[in-house]
């Protein structure tokens, strides 16, 4: 490659690095549109820690007539239901998780209030549906329908008047069909419905049945729901009544949104000076070469924000900020790694040209044996750990993925290309050999490489 064209790619890419660089951090209106681009940082998913919010911890023991005796299957299926709740409520970066055992872990960002998500799980209400009104507590009628044949409950509105659509399992919409006919072919054509305990204080009233049902679900309403908010209750109430855990409160904790911002003001300047400092140590120690460096870390943060924003699992916490500091540094580990075979190869005398090549080559399974026990304690974090170091573990096992493809194929890139700029002055690169030390010829690399290997036999080699 020409020094002309080679100086031309590297205009090209500083432009592609500057473009991506404004991408990653700098949002802005787009041109003739009413759009605002939000930059890849703006629009990384924040954590607890960082955007403040409430996190509640729930016990949990299974709940009465639950036909899941598998109580890890029964916190999983609750832990679905919740996060449909807390999804159609609005908190669409509400985290639902097992924690330990027999403990669910919610955390719900940019609230700081717990009351105001979590309140239809103070007085939850096992839907019921019979076929006979309850008049002695002691002996309750046969209930044909309960909370756990129900899939989804929402608030909707049929004939202006607010109420909640009941959608049933599959198992569930056999046993309301049933029950359908029964109630149709009955005298008083009538199912009563009980919103908690079968009894009198939770009667919730009466509906009337002419004909077989068989569509899996039904809309219910009367005069308690009036409005929007009193239904979004009686459907939360019922919505409650179907997990298949009874849950305990056992811890509450709230994060304001200020200390969460400046724990993200100061991780971010942290994240800035370490990567100055270490920019500048690349240069002083390594030259050009550190230059190229510095130039492939840019291009790493950018590939990190990028996925940071991009992958939809991925939540930015403090430990983080961590897991991507530490991966800033086996970076930067990887290309010293790299420079400082180089440097051997150079003092060995080879020149430039021919102790790159072998530089890189010599650096390879250092660089790969070095991070790949590093990802494997990555993956085994995130799935043993609590929900802190998940957010540590896969920031950490991304940086790292990163770290080794901007090592060994950016670094290398950016090396290969400024080659043709410079392959003869050695100052330039702060590569040093001692005197007296002869220069290798590429031919006689080409030639050492070339030499077989030859097996001495006890005949060859001397005496039996």
């Amino acid at each position: 490659m020409s020094k002309k064209r080679a100086r031309i790619r590297f205009v090209w890419l500083a432009i592609v690095v500057v473009i991506g660089l404004l991408l990653a951090v700098c949002p802005f209106n787009v041109p003739f549109t009413d759009s605002t681009y939000n930059s890849f940082a703006g629009n990384i998913s924040l954590g607890l820690d960082l955007s403040g919010g409430v996190a509640v911890v729930y016990d949990c023991t299974p709940a009465k007539n639950s036909n899941n005796s598998d109580i890890s299957q029964a916190i999983d299926a609750t832990c679905e239901r919740l996060e449909q709740v807390l999804y159609n409520e609005g908190y669409s970066e509400a985290s639902v998780r097992k924690q330990g055992g027999n403990r669910i872990r919610i955390e719900v960002p940019n609230i700081t209030d717990s009351s105001e998500v979590f309140s239809f799980l103070e007085d939850p209400k096992t839907l019921y549906m019979t076929l006979e009104e309850c008049t002695d507590p002691s002996n309750p009628p046969e209930a044909f329908v309960d909370g756990f044949d129900i899939d989804s409950v929402n608030v909707s509105m049929q004939e202006n008047k607010y109420g909640v659509s009941v959608k049933f399992t599959s198992e569930g919409a056999t046993k309301f069909a049933d029950l359908t006919e029964q109630a149709s072919s009955s005298s008083e054509k009538k199912i009563h419905i009980y919103l908690g305990e079968i009894n009198a204080n939770n009667y919730f009233g009466a509906v009337t049945c002419e004909s077989k049902i068989t569509g899996g679900s039904t809309f219910i309403s009367g005069d308690s729901m009036n409005d929007y908010n009193s239904a979004k209750q009686y459907a939360y109430n019922i919505m409650s009544g179907t997990f298949q855990v009874e849950l305990e409160l056992v811890e509450n904790s709230v994060i304001s949104a200020t200390l969460g911002r400046n724990a993200l003001t100061y991780g971010i300047i942290a994240g800035a000076v370490a990567l100055v400092i270490i920019m500048l140590v690349m240069w002083l120690r390594y030259g050009d070469f550190g230059l190229l460096a510095d130039f492939a870390l840019v291009v790493y943060m950018i590939l990190m924000l990028f996925f940071l924003q991009a992958i939809p699992f991925v939540q930015l916490t403090l430990p983080g900020i961590a897991g991507i500091i530490l991966s800033l540094g086996m970076a930067v580990d990887g290309n010293v790694i790299i420079f400082e075979r180089i440097r051997e190869e150079y003092a060995s005398g080879k020149k430039i040209p021919l102790a790159v090549k072998s530089g890189f080559k010599r650096a390879f399974w250092p660089i790969f044996d070095s991070n790949i026990t590093t990802i494997f304690t990555s993956i085994i974090l995130y799935i043993l750990g609590t929900a802190s170091i998940k957010g540590f573990a896969i920031t950490l096992l991304l940086g790292i993925i990163l770290s080794m493809f901007t090592s060994l194929v950016v670094t290398r890139f950016f090396v290969k290309s400024y080659l043709p700029l410079n392959s003869t002055n050695a100052k330039h690169l702060h590569l040093y050999r001692e005197k007296g030390v002869v220069e290798i010829k590429e031919e006689e690399e080409v030639k050492e490489e070339a030499i077989p290997y030859t097996q001495i036999t006890p005949e060859q080699g001397g005496e039996n």
